[in-house]
Order: C-alpha cells, then structure tokens, then sequence
C-alpha cells in the first residue's frame, strides 16, 4: 500500500496509445510502472499476437554543477524513487506528454509509436537556464511475454554499438534483436546492470507475482549549454531501419492521421467559435474518436483489419468485435474498413460459427461461442443500413449466413458448443462446462455462470438472424427462402413468447429454468428484429424491472442484488474475480442494450404523451451517460478511453480491461 497521497493518485491514472498492429506503449502518468503489462514498446511478434515487452521504461535525469535530478519514479517494496515530485503537468490528447520542472529548467517529454511499426519515439524538448546541463536518458529493455514477469532473472545482454545506434540482443534470442538510437549524444555501455525488484502493486492486488528485474544496457548523455532550447530524439525498435527518425515528424504523422479520421467521421458540430457546452462536447467526442482508433487494427496474416477487445490482455475476439462495430466502425464512417472486419470473422467459420476469438500463441481460431455467429447477422445489418451495400453483402456474406442457419439447424458440438434446435423450435447451446455465451467466466472446469440450455439473448438473437436472412433472401428475389426463415421465425416467437416471460418478477427469465434478474433479456428488445412486442405490456415491464434493478451511470449490473451470488465489487485474486465478473459487476456496453431497447419502444409507441414522455426519459439517460463517461475519460483510470467494467458499490471504480473496445464505441453510439 502506498501511502504517499499525491503518487497514489498519479499511479492510479493510466494512458495508453498503439500502434496499428496490437503493439502498444501504456504507463501511469508519472511514468511509475505499476502492471507487467506497462512498457514503452510491446510488440506483437506475430500481429496482432505474441506481444512481447522490449522497452519497459526509460529513466531520464538532469546533472546541474555535477548534482544529479532523476525525473523518473520506479517503485521498489523498500524503495520509491521521487521523480514525481518535480512532474508538473501530464497531457493525454494525441500522444502523452509529460512536462517537469527542475531548478527553471524546463522538460517536455511527449511519446509515440510509429503507426504499423514496432517502433517507439520520444521526444525531449529542453529549455536551459543559465548553467551547462546534462540530460542523461537510460533505457530499461526486457524481452518476454507480457503476460509473465522475469524475476530473479539476470540477462545475457550483447550490445553492437554504433555511436548513438545500438544493437541489443536479450539472452541470445538473436531473430528479434532491438535496436534502440538518440539523435546526439555519447551512449555508455553498461555491463550486468540489473534494475531488481521492480514492484508492480496492480499485479500483486490480482494475486500474481509482483517484482520483476530488467536489463540496464547503458545510458546516453546529451550536453545542453546555457540558454539553449534542444530537441533530442531517442528510438526504441525492431526494426533496424531507424537512423533517419525524427520524433517529430512520427509525432506530426500521428496526429495529422488522426485529424484524418476526425474529420471524416463528421461528426464534430459547427467552429470553433460555438459556445462552451458545444466546445465541451465536441472535444469529448473528438477524444472518443481517438480512442477508437486503438482497437482497429491490421492482422498482416489475412491482409485485412481486425478489432482489439481491449488493452492491455485482449486480442481480436469475434463478439467483441461484433458488439463495437457500429461504434467504432460504422458511426466513425470508416466503411472499407468495416468490410475487413466483417472478413476477418468470417474467414475461418467452422460448422458454422464465427470464432470467437484466436489464441495467442500460435493464431489458432477458437470456437467457444454461439452468439458471434448470431451477431453477425445483425451487424450486416446495420452495415447495410448505413452504406445501403446489398452488393458487397450478396457476393461476400449471403451464402454464408445461410450455411450458419442451416449448422444450426443440424446441430453443431465443435468444442462441446451443443448447439441445436430443440422441438419446441427454441435453440439450445452448452453444458454445465461449458462457456459459449458472453457471460464466460471459468476457472479451471468450473463455470461460473453455465447458462446451458435456452439462454434468451441467443434465442432473442436466433429469431433476428432468421429474420435478417428472410429480409435479404426477400431483396435478392430468392423467394423459398424468403418463405422458409420467416416460417422458422414465426415458430420460434412463438415459443419465446409462451415460455420465456416471468410473471413472478415481471421480466423474462435468463435461461429457462433460471429466474435470476440479468440484463440478457434486453436482446429481446433491443434488436432489428425484437422477439417481444416493443409496444406490449411485457416490453413496458422488462424496461421497468432492468432500470430499476440493473442500471445505474456507469452500465447494468450483470445480477440484480437480492440474487444468489450477487457480489458488487470486483477485486481479489483469479479466482475470487471471475467468481464476480458476471455476478452484480457493472458493464458499460450493456448501456448500449438499453438504449436500442428504448428506442425501439418509443418507435413502436403511437400515442403522442407517452411517446414525448418516453423521448424525454431517453435523453435524461443520454445526458447522464454524456456527463458520467466526459468526467471520466480525463479524471480515472485510463486517461482518454474507458474501462471493461466498474465496481457497482460506490465509488463505482473501473476494473478489468483498461481500455475497452465495446465500452467505448457503445458511449460513442449513445451520446450522438
């Protein structure tokens, strides 16, 4: 426990930003790492997979009539170096930049990766007084996967040095050498100098080791004479292409990139001479925009883009994607990439199932899902609805939703998915030990929440797909199986309607069988297609009973409290977190169920002051949504994006994934 006020509050802030590829740089704001997963460069040795920490941090210091100012804060067990204290500002827009203060003597410190290169840069800008000064910059490598820690490890570091260019090679793994330069300066190598004991608090509240020890492998020493204002440049890479590199210039291309896709989204509403509140909005969502950015990214092995679930763990995960697409994709009007996207998932459809993500080991698909196939369906859409693209659909994705249809009718048990359609024409998905929904949690063959059998978002989900298809079957003149889905259709509204509403609660069960209040029901109502009347009493109530059990400013809890099981606060080790994670936790993307599921009753409402009525409680939800995530995008956690989950006990902290794909394209949705 730290116990010092002002580092506490500068650890317990994060920023990130990446590079196209699944790498990223990702630190607190006083530069202090406090997670294994922060480093300056993690690269993905096969992209967006095996990402791999290079540089953990750098240490910078000032050297002023031969006494010596660090800049950098490291947290040891015993030991908390105070470069914080001379931190004056930190700025999360574009790229970080941090600004200090040491005697008048002014550093600004801005970082950025190299778009689809695993390269970092940063840039000093030093403004001197009236003394002959020293910057002193030593860079911290590593070479392991992130999600492991290298204690008690003393590297084989061998150095080809090159003036300012060195070629470092970490424990003899010479097919990834790293290759680290500063623009000036005299580099001095260091031999078997070990940083021990680096001590991550985050890791050791999750219950993993905490301390970690790196390679020092030298320290480079720029001279600043009186009154000099200096720029100096220092790259961190895989790439050997690195001598011509100006921080600068990457930093101007970054920006100037996502200027680029600011301003083709359109999103942004009248100049800059607009009054304050419209200023206010428009640089939140301008920030949004930004954080989109880091969850598109390239997969070179399918020549075609893909969707991060979320930073730091997450790869491209199918459902992930599906649920930000809109979001992130479609709002943002990035259509070309948004065909990739929907490629890439339908690339390696197995039995009929979309992976739901790819291991990241060795880029395998995994099939553990029944509702990503479901969620393409209405992702298509919605693609549909904003490009009017009927022709991209009918080359690429039309037969393939039809042979998705026609597995599930047969019965698919591919990584004991158990999927089939019962008698009653109701789809019926898992085991006991099985995790096919979104709610996945397991440790070890436990599963935490099963939901085996009816679950009803993928019942709710099943009836859509079937209607999308008879919708599109309709629009290509295929006319039989226009008739054939809406014939299954109808069957299975049928059924969802007779077996699925709980009269007792007044909402729908979660699975048939379990009566426990959760947010799944939604789909029911939020979907192209609902399977239960928006304008029905039933509709009215569902609303009724989710408000006011489930939801709260940051999301819906995923158990109503009262339930058995209910826990609000997402702490502990692997085992006590997964126990929590769909059992009273607060998600954000859920919002975005809720909002669909209001719209669609206000669309279906024909009376003039219920409607208004109505109308007016969506924009008072909207309005708190706007207001809850602006305060949050720059005041907790992640500075400039939002987190997987939130404690639902006040204060309401984010947890999980840091940065979450579907949290933020589901807030973006929203608020526009």
């Amino acid at each position: 426990m730290i116990k010092n006020k002002e580092l506490n509050e500068l650890i317990n802030k994060e920023w990130i930003i990446t590079n196209g590829l699944g790498g990223y740089a990702s630190s607190t704001i006083c530069g202090a790492n406090t997670r294994k997963y922060h480093g300056l460069l993690v690269a993905p040795l096969t992209p967006p997979a095996r990402r791999h920490l290079i540089l953990s941090k750098v240490d910078e210091s000032i050297t002023i009539n031969g006494k010596t100012y660090n800049l950098y804060t490291n947290i040891c067990k015993n030991y908390i170096s105070e470069g914080y204290k001379y931190l004056t500002d930190f700025n999360k827009e574009y790229v970080p930049v941090f600004n200090f203060n040491v005697n008048g003597i002014e550093i600004e410190k801005t970082i950025c990766m190299k778009y689809r290169e695993n390269t970092v840069c940063i840039l000093y800008k030093i403004k001197n007084t009236e003394n002959t000064i020293h910057l002193n910059v030593a860079p911290i490598i590593n070479f392991r996967d992130f999600h492991c820690v290298n204690k008690d490890h003393n590297f084989n570091i061998r150095q080809n040095i090159n003036n300012t260019k060195v070629k470092v090679v970490v424990d003899g793994i010479s097919e990834y050498p790293i290759y680290i330069k500063c623009s000036e300066g005299e580099y001095k190598e260091h031999v078997n100098d070990i940083f021990k004991n680096m001590y991550y608090i985050e890791e050791e509240k999750r219950g993993f080791p905490a301390d970690e020890n790196h390679a020092v492998t030298g320290v480079y020493t720029i001279e600043i004479k009186p009154n000099e204002e200096k720029y100096i440049t220092f790259v961190c890479s895989l790439e050997e292409n690195i001598d011509e590199i100006d921080a600068s210039e990457v930093i101007n291309s970054e920006r100037k990139r996502l200027d680029k896709i600011i301003e083709n989204t359109e999103l942004l509403n009248g100049s800059n001479d607009e009054d304050k509140k419209t200023k206010e909005k428009n640089k939140f969502i301008k920030d949004l925009i930004i954080a989109t950015d880091n969850f598109v990214v390239f997969r070179p092995s399918f020549i075609l883009h893909t969707v991060i679930a979320g930073y730091p763990w997450f790869l491209d995960w199918g459902r992930d994607a599906l649920i930000s697409f809109e979001g992130l994709l479609l709002k943002t009007k990035r259509f070309e990439i948004a065909k990739e996207v929907l490629m890439t998932f339908v690339k390696n459809i197995k039995y009929g199932l979309v992976p739901n993500g790819y291991s990241g080991f060795d880029n395998r698909p995994l099939y553990n899902s029944v509702d990503s196939s479901l969620l393409l369906f209405e992702q298509i859409k919605k693609y549909i609805k904003y490009t009017g693209d009927y022709e991209f659909i009918k080359d690429n994705l039309y037969k393939t939703l039809i042979q998705i249809i026609e597995c599930y009718q047969k019965g698919i048990d591919v990584d004991n998915n158990n999927i089939y359609i019962d008698r009653d024409n109701l789809l019926v998905s898992g085991t006991e030990t099985t995790q096919n929904t979104w709610m996945d949690a397991k440790y070890g063959d436990f599963a935490v929440t099963p939901r085996n059998g009816k679950a009803v978002e993928i019942n709710a989900m099943w009836y859509n797909a079937l209607k999308i298809l008879e919708e599109l079957s309709k629009n290509f003149e295929e006319a039989e199986n226009a008739q054939k889905y809406a014939k299954m259709a109808k069957l299975t509204k049928s059924a969802f309607n007779e077996k699925f509403y709980n009269k007792s609660k007044k909402c729908l069960y979660d699975v048939l069988g379990d009566s426990k209040i959760r947010p799944n029901q939604l789909f029911a109502l939020s979907l192209t297609y609902p399977v239960i009347d928006p304008s029905s009493e039933i509709a009215k109530e569902i609303m009724n009973t989710v408000t006011k059990k489930l939801l709260n400013k940051y999301g819906l809890k995923t158990l109503a409290k009262g339930e058995e099981g209910y826990t609000e606060v997402y702490e502990g080790n692997s085992y006590e977190r997964d126990i929590s994670y769909h059992q009273g936790i607060t998600w954000v993307w859920l919002l975005g169920l809720y909002y669909d599921a209001y719209k669609n009753i206000i669309n279906s409402t024909t009376l003039k002051t219920e409607k208004k009525k109505l109308q007016e409680e969506l924009n008072k939800f909207i309005e708190t949504t706007y207001k809850t995530f602006k305060s949050d995008l720059y005041n907790q956690g992640m500075i400039g994006s939002i987190a997987e989950i939130y404690d639902s006990k006040v204060p309401q902290l984010p947890k999980g994934a840091l940065a979450q794909a579907w949290s933020v394209a589901e807030v973006l949705r929203i608020i526009l």
